[in-house]
């Protein structure tokens, strides 16, 4: 069978391990009481000739080093009352080096930078007749296996030649609002699903109302507690808590660039890793644009998908989702509703192609099966690579498929546009597989995308190659859709 001929750019994109966060660090109340202690006897003058030199070297690695420690300074309110020390008595030195030895600096791409989706820049003012300008989100790896979004600016120009813009120095965090409103129900079930204690989801359902905010439940927890002390219980309180912290919205500041930011683990829940976001331009019945991305939040053993949301890339609204659907990994969104009704893509029992509908964006049932292994390069499992792509001749999907020696390559599906659940067609051999070049890494033999995007008549493909850098391949459009609608009908 012979295979459509992809051009394969001469174009790496490599981590950077220099890239670097200042992470707040706790080590449990009795350390933070021995250290706070030990600096408290400190003089003023020990306390200044400690923190000065301390802020000239670490001014030149992040953007505002005595506001990053300020804030964990801050973070240790509750320690200093239990230890009877005012925190407004603490002048600016005292807290800032008190704020030191709580922060650790934290490579978030020194393991591994891989899987990125591709999408079109909110600005795309000022460029040539065929250029557009592009936002690729990657996952990076850093220290423990921890996962995190980061991004980079491109610019394609009208002969798809793909520059990639340089990151900048330092990384920002945003800061962080929970400000969400609960629905009770959607709530608790998601505790079933993340394995909280059953009697303790009851007895969470007498008390709270339909919807209930952040400080209601903190509020029922802390009652909770007093009233009935029990270790075991209390560990289950605390799940909850992890589960209210999935939801949150996260503002960057505006003085910087989309290649400063990382969108790193907030909850408990996501705490070891935010795996595989597939961003999606998705227009609204109004015609107005909403950035939507599927996530997959990680704690070492349940797996979350969730739904980042984002106007301009500066501010974000996250929250999990909810269904029979929205499970495992894979969920990717159409960019519009068809038929009135969102549509999702997912890989609910790992293996097969799903799809599924609903009447809200974060509410997910009743997935129907799409696809399912069927060429011998596709035996292990399948799934999509990123949101559907629209064209005049249907739902364009980039697969990824596992074979033999988990070797993992992309093919390409064509769904119908009002009935995605018709297959047009199915390439029978893969589109992009690691070559010599590309099979030797970190996770060896793989390529990888999590959304595509088409420019000047080519389908312009992003692709992790295994897991030590990414690279881009584009192929005609017309030709893939071509041999797409001759394949062999299902």
């Amino acid at each position: 069978m012979m295979r459509l001929p992809i051009e394969r750019k001469h174009v790496k994109v490599y981590p950077d391990p220099k890239r670097v966060i200042a992470r707040f660090f706790f080590n449990g109340d009795e350390r933070g009481r021995e250290v706070i202690n030990k600096v408290m006897t400190l003089t003023d003058e020990q306390v200044f000739n400690i923190i000065s030199p301390l802020l000239q070297e670490y001014s030149k690695r992040h953007r505002n080093i005595t506001k990053i420690l300020s804030r964990h300074c801050k973070k240790l309110k509750p320690l200093f009352e239990k230890m009877d020390i005012d925190y407004k008595d603490l002048d600016t030195h005292r807290s800032l080096l008190i704020g030191s030895y709580f922060t650790h600096e934290y490579s978030i791409e020194s393991a591994a930078f891989f899987n990125p989706s591709i999408i079109e820049d909110p600005d795309q003012s000022n460029l040539e007749e065929g250029e557009k300008r592009l936002i690729i989100s990657f996952r990076a790896v850093g220290e423990g296996h921890i996962s995190s979004i980061v991004f980079r600016r491109a610019l394609i120009d009208r002969n798809n030649n793909i520059t990639v813009i340089p990151a900048g120095n330092y990384i920002d965090e945003a800061e962080i609002i929970r400000n969400a409103s609960y629905n009770k129900k959607l709530f608790l079930d998601k505790g079933l699903i993340a394995l909280i204690n059953e009697d303790v989801l009851k007895e969470l359902d007498k008390k709270l109302a339909d919807q209930f905010d952040y400080a209601t439940l903190k509020s029922v927890i802390a009652e909770s507690q007093e009233l009935e002390p029990d270790p075991l219980k209390d560990i289950e309180l605390e799940k909850v808590l992890w589960l209210s912290d999935s939801y949150y919205e996260i503002i960057f500041s505006m003085d910087t660039d989309i290649s400063d930011r990382v969108i790193f683990p907030i909850s408990e829940f996501e705490r070891k890793g935010i795996e595989d976001a597939r961003f999606v331009k998705f227009i609204n019945d109004d015609g107005s644009v909403t950035y939507y991305a599927t996530y997959t939040a990680y704690d070492g053993h349940i797996i979350i998908p969730k739904l980042l949301k984002t106007k301009d890339f500066y501010d974000f609204t996250v929250g999990p989702l909810f269904g029979d659907g929205a499970q495992n990994k894979n969920l990717a969104l159409f960019p519009r509703k068809i038929n009135g009704k969102y549509a999702m893509l997912s890989r609910i029992d790992g293996v097969n192609n799903y799809i599924m509908y609903s009447n809200k964006i974060n509410v997910w049932e009743n997935p129907i099966k799409l696809q399912e292994p069927k060429y011998n390069w596709e035996f292990v499992q399948i799934g999509n690579c990123g949101s559907p792509i629209e064209t005049e001749e249907g739902w364009l999907i980039i697969t990824h498929a596992v074979g033999p020696m988990r070797r993992y390559c992309l093919s390409a599906c064509l769904l119908d546009l009002e009935d995605p659940t018709i297959e047009i067609g199915r390439l029978e051999e893969p589109l992009l597989i690691p070559n010599p070049d590309e099979r030797e890494g970190y996770v060896p033999n793989v390529v990888y995308s999590c959304g595509s995007i088409v420019n000047n008549e080519h389908l312009i493909i992003p692709y992790g190659l295994s897991d030590y850098s990414s690279s881009f391949a584009s192929v005609d459009l017309k030709a893939l859709l071509d041999k797409l609608k001759a394949s062999p009908k299902p």
